[in-house]
């Protein structure tokens, strides 16, 4: 399937069909007014900015990575610039659409905060499944500033509007931030089974000969297994565990040389190579570094 690369703030428009935006670096729409000029049922598309979204919209399911969702239901969404999104239309299905979508190029950006402390903000991210629910109190005052952006907008400009949007901005950010904060806490029987799902396949990676002829395995490698993204898993796992997927797998790594030190007669040299260390020194070294005893000390421990 053919990628579509929309390039500027006025293309969309022209794609969405709808009037050319006051802006060329920024839009807010009204998204029950976009109708999306093609006859495709399946589009790919890449564009050179953000993209921010609150809507309901039937009909229409959206695709990053591996994650599928739709919107019937309602939520938030955040695309960074360069993202491949995936959009299956279906062509008898009622237009019925409402939120609000928010365009940013990186350029209106310039001499601004944002233009860094945007990038800090993971939920540009975040695959579709983990785009943000939010509840009727919190979509209230998402929807406000939205509003508050949109009059801006429509105000005629003067040397004040830009940092006013600016502001409303990074106000609609730290909101989502908190809410976002707010899904990891509440979504717990989720949450609990990636974790479970987490232990399962480290367990089963240290039990199989993927160590040895892998080596150890990847934050990358665990997130694609379940369909998330690595920072949004090590997010997750630091709320409920207070640690990182990587030191996750450094745990089961350890708890994994452990065993065999205390259990079979297998020299350091063999246990390191077992565990997918090319040099028994750096074995040694890294279970020091996490148990403050040598291989050795810890199996002498047990006699």
């Amino acid at each position: 399937m053919e990628i579509k690369r929309i390039k500027s703030i006025k293309e969309y428009h022209r794609w969405a069909g709808l009037p050319k935006p006051e802006h060329p670096l920024i839009s807010i729409i009204d998204y029950s007014k976009v109708t999306h000029q093609t006859n495709e049922k399946h589009l790919s598309v890449v564009m050179d900015f953000y993209s921010i979204a609150l809507k309901r919209v039937e009909g229409i399911k959206m695709l990053y990575g591996q994650s599928e969702y739709d919107f019937d239901e309602g939520l938030m969404a955040f695309i960074a610039p360069g993202q491949v999104l995936r959009i299956e239309i279906d062509p008898n299905a009622p237009n019925n659409r409402s939120g609000y979508l928010l365009k940013i190029h990186p350029d209106f950006l310039w001499k601004t905060t944002l233009v860094k402390t945007i990038k800090q903000y993971e939920f540009f991210d975040y695959k579709i499944d983990e785009a943000l629910f939010l509840s009727e109190k919190e979509e209230k005052i998402i929807t406000a500033i939205f509003e508050g952006i949109k009059q801006e907008y429509h105000n005629n400009i003067d040397k004040f509007s830009k940092d006013l949007i600016i502001a409303q901005i990074e106000l609609l950010l730290k909101y989502s931030d908190r809410f976002y904060n707010r899904q990891f806490i509440t979504r717990e029987i989720r949450n609990h089974e990636v974790l479970s799902k987490v232990e399962e396949m480290l367990n089963d990676y240290f039990d199989s000969e993927n160590l040895l002829n892998d080596g150890l395995p990847r934050v990358q490698f665990i997130a694609k297994k379940l369909n998330i993204s690595p920072n949004y898993l090590s997010n997750l796992l630091k709320l409920h565990t207070g640690q990182s997927t990587q030191q996750h797998i450094h745990n089961k790594l350890i708890e994994k040389a452990k065993e065999k030190l205390s259990t079979s007669k297998l020299s350091v040299s063999e246990i390191a190579f077992e565990l997918g260390f090319e040099h028994p020194q750096s074995f040694s070294k890294f279970f020091k570094t996490k148990t403050s005893k040598s291989p050795l000390e810890f199996r002498n421990s047990f006699n």
